[in-house]
């Protein structure tokens, strides 16, 4: 059976960079649910109109609304051999109707943490900087720029800080995750369905072990990457 990835993983743990490699490497689209909104509110339908309100209203997408746009990305063509969610779900009544979801599409659903130590994110997130030129970002510890703060790609540029990467901005978003995603974990544990590996290595590392655990549930990568029964 094909299957349904959900990657879990705190802000700055690298899931959106795994599911990009899942879609790389194996043929498994990424649907990220905060880019799918976005893209989706463009078009010109009831659906757009209302998702267009919420974002104006500055409230978070009811349950209802995400599973909605979730279930008409899934149903799309490239969606029908497996795809990897990221971002979703984030309640237990997300979950709830992602396994609907799944029975209706005869998918089973295998969930991954990706596991980075809280005090390790807080530092990755404050010492992020960007360029409000090309939008390159640098790290002041992992990836710093060659002149103090400026870009090295516009040199006369200074870098900035993302009004969100405060500590105590960052410390909120860590908390709220830990609050929200807590049920989630310990739900995809009591199935049997959760995996959970250790995030504070390379990205490379933690593909293949992704890549590990998908294999051992059933499936091997077969011609042009793409996944095949085993």
């Amino acid at each position: 059976m094909w299957k349904i990835i959900v990657l879990i993983g705190a802000p700055g743990a690298g899931k959106g960079t795994q599911a990009r490699l899942l879609q790389e490497h194996l043929n498994l689209p990424q649907i990220s649910t905060g880019d799918m909104l976005r893209a989706r509110a463009q078009e010109k339908d009831v659906l757009a109109e209302e998702i267009k309100a919420v974002q104006s209203s500055g409230k978070l997408a009811s349950d209802d609304l995400v599973m909605r746009v979730v279930e008409e990305r899934t149903t799309m063509e490239d969606s029908a051999n497996g795809y990897v969610l990221d971002g979703f779900p984030r309640t237990m009544a997300q979950a709830e109707m992602l396994e609907k979801l799944a029975t209706e599409q005869g998918l089973e659903i295998v969930a991954i943490v990706v596991d980075v130590p809280f005090e390790l994110l807080e530092k990755r997130a404050t010492g992020r900087l960007s360029c409000p030129v090309c939008g390159e970002i640098y790290h002041t510890q992992s990836k710093p720029p060659k002149d103090d703060k400026k870009c090295d790609l516009h040199p006369y540029t200074e870098l900035v800080q993302r009004v969100d990467d405060t500590a105590e901005k960052v410390k909120i978003r860590l908390d709220t995750y830990n609050e929200q995603t807590k049920p989630l974990i310990d739900y995809y544990g009591s199935t049997g369905r959760l995996h959970r590996i250790d995030g504070t290595r390379d990205r490379e590392a933690i593909h293949k072990e992704i890549e590990g655990i998908i294999r051992s549930n059933g499936f091997v990568t077969g011609h042009q990457g793409s996944l095949q029964h085993a």
